[in-house]
C-alpha cells in the first residue's frame, strides 16, 4: 500500500511500518489454512476485504494462505487471488501434514506487526477483527482471542465430550485451556516469536496460545454456519485431537497407570492371602475356572488400557526425536513472478 510523503521505517524484526503525520501504520498478518475449501476461499476474501477496506486508514494488510495438501482446487483458488492482488501470499505444501502444521506455517511467514488465525469456512466473524486491533493498540493486551458461546451444528455426542474435554484437561493440566476457545485471534510479533520458538513436531496450538502466556482478552460470539462446503473434522478426528492435547500438556494419565497398576497389585496380594487362609482354615476348594477367566480378563483389559497410555506417550518421544519437519513447502506465491 503506497502512501504521500511517508517515512519509511524498519522495525527490529526488519518488518516495514509508515509513518504519516506522526502515525505509524501497523501491518496486520491474516493467516489462513486451507484444506478442500475451494468454495469457500472466494466467499472468505470478499468478506475479510470489506473489513481491510473499512481499517485501511488503521492498518495494512497481508494475506497468507496456507494449502494443506488440497485435493480439489483450492491452489488454483489461492493463485487467481495472489495474481489480482499483491497483499496475498499462499504456501501449498507437498501433502496433507494437518492443520497445525498449516498454522505454523503461516506464522512462521507473516511478516506482520500482529498475526490473526482464521478459518476459511466464516464461522469466525472477520467483523471481530477491528474490535481486536484497537483491543492490542491500546498496549493493555498482547492477545485478543474468541470464545464461542453455542455449538451450533454440533451432535449431542459431541457437545458432551467436548465438556468433557475441558473439564478432563482442566483438572490435570498446569496448562489452563479456556471452554469454547477458538483458532481466531490476533497477536502481537512477541506472542507470535514465542509460539515459533516452540518447535514441537506433535503440536496442539490451543495449548501452545496458553502455555506462552502473555496477557488475552477473550471476546464472546456465537458461531455460525459455514459459508460453504463441508467440516473436514468428524468425531474420530476431534477425539483423536482431543487425546493429542492431553498427551501435549499432561502427564497425569501416566500417573493414573501408575496407580492402577500399584492398586491391583494390593488387590490381588489380598485375595492370595484370602484364598490360601480359606483353603487352610474351612477347607473350601478353589473356586471354579468361569470366575477365573472373567477376573483374567478384567485384569488383562485394565494392563492393555495403561499399555496404550505409555505407549501413546512413547509413540510421541519417538517422533520428537526423529526431528521431522513438521511441514514440507511445494510450492509459493513467488512461483508467479518467475
Amino acid at each position: 500500500m503506497y502512501f504521500p510523503n511517508c517515512l519509511c521505517l524498519k522495525n527490529k524484526n526488519n518488518m516495514l511500518n509508515y509513518h504519516q503525520e506522526g502515525v505509524i501504520m501497523k501491518k496486520i498478518s491474516i493467516v489462513v489454512p486451507c484444506y478442500n475449501e475451494e468454495e469457500s476461499l472466494p466467499l472468505f476474501y470478499k468478506e475479510v476485504n470489506k473489513v481491510t477496506e473499512k481499517m485501511k486508514a488503521k492498518a495494512e494488510f497481508e494475506f497468507v494462505f496456507v494449502n494443506d495438501g488440497s485435493k480439489d482446487n483450492t491452489l488454483e483458488e489461492l493463485r487467481n487471488l495472489a495474481k489480482k492482488d499483491k497483499r496475498v501470499r499462499y504456501i501449498s505444501f507437498s501433502r496433507n501434514f494437518g492443520k497445525e502444521a498449516g498454522m505454523l506455517a503461516g506464522l512462521e511467514n507473516a511478516t506482520g506487526d500482529y498475526i490473526t488465525t482464521m478459518d476459511a469456512d466464516l464461522q469466525d466473524p472477520p467483523t471481530l477483527l477491528e474490535e481486536m486491533f484497537d483491543t492490542l493498540e491500546s498496549g493493555e493486551y498482547d492477545c485478543c482471542a474468541t470464545k464461542s458461546t453455542n455449538r451450533k451444528g454440533y451432535s449431542f455426542l459431541r457437545k458432551t465430550f467436548t465438556k468433557w474435554f475441558y473439564d478432563i484437561i482442566g483438572k490435570i493440566s498446569k496448562t489452563e485451556m479456556v471452554p469454547g476457545a477458538r483458532d481466531f485471534r490476533l497477536m502481537t510479533r512477541q506472542m507470535v516469536d514465542a509460539i515459533i520458538s516452540m518447535r514441537e513436531y506433535n503440536r496442539y496450538s490451543k495449548g501452545l496460545f496458553s502455555f506462552v502466556g502473555f496477557k488475552t482478552k477473550w471476546i464472546d460470539f456465537e458461531i455460525e454456519d459455514r459459508a460453504a462446503g463441508t467440516s473436514k473434522f468428524n468425531f474420530w478426528k476431534l477425539f483423536s485431537y482431543a487425546i493429542e492435547g492431553i498427551v501435549a500438556f499432561s502427564t497425569a494419565p501416566l500417573a493414573f497407570a501408575a496407580l492402577v497398576g500399584v492398586i491391583f497389585c494390593f488387590i490381588a496380594f489380598i485375595l492370595i492371602i484370602f484364598i490360601i487362609v480359606k483353603t487352610l482354615v474351612w477347607g473350601d476348594p478353589v473356586g471354579g475356572w468361569p470366575s477365573m477367566a472373567c477376573i483374567l480378563f478384567f485384569v488383562g483389559g485394565i494392563q492393555l488400557f495403561c499399555t496404550g497410555i505409555i505407549g501413546e506417550y512413547l509413540a510421541k518421544t519417538y517422533l520428537e526425536t526423529k526431528h521431522r519437519p513438521v511441514y514440507i513447502v511445494k510450492e509459493t506465491e513467488k512461483k508467479l513472478k518467475k
